[in-house]
């Protein structure tokens, strides 16, 4: 880094390991960030969360996955965790579904993969986005139901990694934007930039 004098962001190495999560998990495009709170508040920004829209995440979480979404003015609609697990059940999703829905954030705790075939599906049917908290997740994967693998982070419209110390992969700080869907990638630069290109 000392070498390249580029010290800030956006040099070579954020370049080449954007580049490493984009090729070995299959996500279209990762922005680095801050932290796994900015990359959250930046998916917040990209969905245009609104006063009065609706997310649901499981009430397992911490807090920083809620409030991305509180601080645009979301209400946060709790769904219980599983019987055996802290991860949401989707079972008793839909039960939750208003027309004020916008966005369900599943969390994949402690890398344990949320039933991503049935989120995906109730998003598809309902036309919500869907977030993934993958902040515990890095190298962790989901066999879907056609017995195809795939990363988490790399199935949601968005999703949210953590390099913070108590993470498997760590920085001391640090997080990363995945974004999987083509629609959000140009503004997500931009968002990440401070508002410039």
């Amino acid at each position: 880094v000392y070498k390249h004098s580029k010290l800030s962001g956006n040099g070579k190495f954020t370049q080449l390991c954007q580049q490493f999560f984009e090729q070995r998990y299959g996500i279209r495009k990762c922005l680095l960030t801050t932290s796994c709170t900015d990359a959250l508040e930046m998916a917040a920004l990209l969905l245009n969360i609104q006063p009065g829209d609706e997310v649901i995440m499981p009430s397992f979480t911490f807090v920083s996955t809620a409030n991305a979404f509180i601080l645009k003015g979301a209400k946060i609609v709790f769904v219980d965790s599983l019987s055996d697990h802290p991860n949401m059940d989707v079972r008793t999703i839909e039960a939750l579904i208003t027309p004020n829905t916008k966005a369900i954030v599943p969390i994949h705790y402690a890398g344990v993969a949320c039933d991503m075939d049935g989120i995906m599906a109730l998003a598809d049917r309902f036309n919500l986005f869907v977030v993934e908290d993958a902040a515990q997740a890095i190298d962790a994967w989901y066999i879907n139901s056609k017995g195809e693998k795939r990363a988490l982070g790399s199935i949601g419209h968005l999703a949210t990694f953590s390099f913070h110390e108590t993470k498997n992969v760590i920085s001391g700080e640090g997080g990363m934007l995945a974004i999987n869907d083509e629609q959000f990638v140009a503004r997500a630069e931009i968002i990440w930039e401070k508002g410039t290109n």
